[in-house]
């Protein structure tokens, strides 16, 4: 594997070498660290996808949820039936000559009777309606385009409103916000748009689709999505926003357990060429998590997001080992994990291989004109690319794990690949110590460790001061946090943060997780994110994240800073951006006491004399909640020298951007 070597250079000092080339050369004393260390890891977890970043209003537009994936679901879960006018009619499942194989079920809507739309009021007709994700918020004078695939089966030419209303409670007219027509006449399936701007703000609004003629008429892969989303690319604009303000470097996705079937085995596993033609053509997949995978947001959607943020993409693809974690096997003396037989594994290899060439390939390419016509014919420059989730390191997972990766570096030796050490990323911990074994035997670049700890853990250990200098592959901290949510939570989470800046040279990629959670529907705390239809609501891990991300640098300096009286509940950093000219000084104070802290800047020149100072601070018990968010950063200018002194608040984390 040493003829991959260069691999373990272009992980660290690719960067900073085009760094420093540009700017200024970095003062004696510092350490060069990476300059990728904070970036976000995105798992449709606790809907985080569908009724969240994506910014489908819908819920269920394809009818494919199911019993299977949630007792008492079916393809009409978020649908009831609207009858306005007295009409009649009956609504059917159906699953034959579907639009696509990937998307069998559709809704057949058979209209027995319509009521004289004079005599009610407008509201007429015998069809359908969809709630959304509890409730539809919509803004007056937006415009919403929707859309659904439609075919008349039997009777004359179907005239179809559809509307958004407010409903009035029973036996009242909905209050109408916005409508149009069609009129569905093609005896085949065919999309039928329109536009809807609301007269109105409203928070609980639904989807009418109500048929205005009798006969039979099939609905399916219903839509109704904002036009103003976040770069036009259909991301959800609030919550976009909220992670383009942390400044990450590069998006982990799409999981997690979502990976490799973590629920219920093989048959669920996460399969990304389903996710990147059409919509009417993917195939939505149950969730690990318990709920329905739409691929509304699928593979393309991720790439382009993480191009819109300025992020490198690091997309996971399973390797033939499922989660030891199916079928509660979390509890099991002895974890199940299931494998897929080695005659079977270039399937699995495959499934590498080709999205290589989807992300990466010329326009002529059989993956690579897929990407191109979906819309984007410039390649999107992969640069890693993960294999394996968490899976407990046995045998079987080497042996399938080390087939993969000696096929996929023979063949693409540009990929960075990255591996994983299992879940509980601590020595001693069996799959951590096999982990790294494997890591070391085969020169693997990059190797992914997950914890999830009490706030103790982050406040005392310093884990990576540890790690041999010389080992050749890098850590990436790819999943973490203390296991709650207050202000003491989120220090702890920076003190630990700082100490992984020290050892910059051994860590080169950091993620916390999980990222979002919606708030009916939670399935993990803490998250980094919650949000409703309305809002997200920024947790205090949040903004710590945040001061982290907006202080990327590249070299390390950890003798600037002297806090009197320092212990393990205060930590300090200085990064310097030789790139951006820019300087970063970061102090943590989870104590009760305000600390002194002497600052010499000395052997920076020619610094800014004004600097720009951010604060978060509160009590312990402080946390920010959908009731109220005492929490926020606070923001001064202030005079600066190069040798100074800064009174440090009680449990606060304090940072100074100053401009070279």
């Amino acid at each position: 594997m040493k003829k991959h070597s260069f691999l373990y250079a272009a992980l660290l000092a690719l960067p900073l070498s085009l760094s420093a080339q540009k700017a200024m050369n970095p003062p004696a004393g510092g350490k060069a660290i990476s300059d990728q260390l904070i970036g976000i890891f995105f798992e449709d977890i606790s809907c985080a996808a569908d009724g969240g970043l994506y910014a489908e209003l819908i819920q269920n537009g394809s009818f494919e949820f199911s019993p299977a994936e949630r007792d008492g679901w079916g393809a009409g879960t978020a649908w009831r039936v609207a009858r306005p006018g007295h009409s009649l009619g009956l609504i059917e499942v159906k699953t034959d000559n579907p639009i696509h194989a990937n998307n069998p079920t559709y809704m057949r809507l058979n209209t027995e009777r319509v009521g004289h739309y004079y005599d009610y009021n407008g509201w007429t007709g015998f069809g359908i309606q969809n709630d959304g994700f509890a409730g539809i918020n919509v803004k007056a004078g937006e415009k919403y385009d929707v859309s659904a695939f439609m075919r008349n089966v039997k009777g004359e030419t179907k005239k179809v409103r559809v509307a958004l209303a407010v409903p009035q409670g029973w036996g009242k007219d909905p209050k109408l916000l916005a409508d149009a027509e069609w009129e569905v006449a093609n005896g085949q399936w065919q999309k039928y748009e329109a536009q809807l701007s609301p007269a109105e703000d409203a928070a609980n609004a639904v989807l009418l689709i109500l048929s205005l003629n009798t006969g039979t008429m099939d609905v399916d892969m219903v839509s109704l999505m904002p036009q103003d989303t976040y770069k036009g690319h259909g991301m959800r604009k609030d919550l976009a926003q909220a992670l383009a303000d942390l400044h990450p470097k590069f998006m982990r996705f799409p999981g997690g357990c979502v990976v490799h079937g973590g629920g219920d085995g093989f048959w669920d596993t996460y399969r990304w060429k389903t996710t990147v033609g059409p919509k009417e053509q993917r195939r939505g997949l149950k969730n690990t998590w318990g709920y329905h995978q739409s691929m509304g947001l699928g593979y393309y959607e991720y790439f382009q997001f993480c191009e819109d943020l300025g992020m490198e993409p690091l997309p996971i693809l399973p390797c033939g080992v499922s989660c030891q974690g199916t079928n509660g096997g979390w509890g099991m003396k002895n974890q199940a994990q299931d494998w897929v037989p080695m005659d079977q594994m270039d399937e699995w290899v495959s499934e590498a291989l080709d999205l290589i060439e989807w992300a990466n390939g010329d326009v002529n390419t059989k993956w690579g004109r897929v990407r191109a016509e979906a819309g984007h014919p410039k390649p999107f420059n992969l640069k890693y690319l993960g294999l394996g989730n968490e899976e407990r390191i046995s045998p079987e997972f080497i042996e399938r794990f080390k087939y993969i990766y000696e096929r996929v570096t023979k063949a693409h030796p540009e990929i960075i690949i990255v591996g994983t050490a299992g879940p509980g990323s601590h020595p001693g911990n069996p799959d951590f110590e096999n982990g790294w074994k494997l890591a070391d035997e085969i020169g693997l670049p990059i190797l992914d460790e997950h914890y999830y700890e009490q706030r103790d853990f982050f406040l005392n250990s310093r884990q990576y001061d540890n790690y041999p200098r010389d080992r050749k592959t890098k850590v990436y901290l790819g999943e973490y946090a203390a296991k709650d949510k207050k202000l003491i939570d989120a220090l702890a989470e920076g003190l630990y943060l700082l100490h992984v800046e020290r050892n910059g040279d051994v860590v080169c990629m950091t993620s916390y997780a999980p990222l979002f959670a919606r708030r009916d529907n939670t399935n993990w705390n803490p998250d980094l994110i919650y949000f409703d239809n309305e809002r997200p609501y920024l947790t205090c891990s949040y903004y710590v994240q945040q001061m982290f991300g907006l202080s990327s640098g590249n070299y390390f300096y950890g003798d600037c800073v002297k806090i009197d009286g320092a212990s393990n509940l205060q930590g300090q950093s200085v990064v310097l951006n030789t790139k951006t000219r820019q300087l970063f000084v970061k102090i943590c104070n989870a104590s009760a006491d305000t600390k002194k802290a002497d600052i010499d800047l000395s052997r920076f020149k020619s610094m800014k004399p004004m600097a720009q100072k951010t604060t978060i601070a509160g009590q312990p018990d402080d946390e920010n909640n959908y009731d109220a968010q005492p929490i926020q950063p606070q923001n001064e200018t202030i005079k600066i020298k190069k040798k100074m002194t800064l009174d440090i608040a009680p449990y606060s984390f304090t940072m100074l951007q100053i401009n070279l």
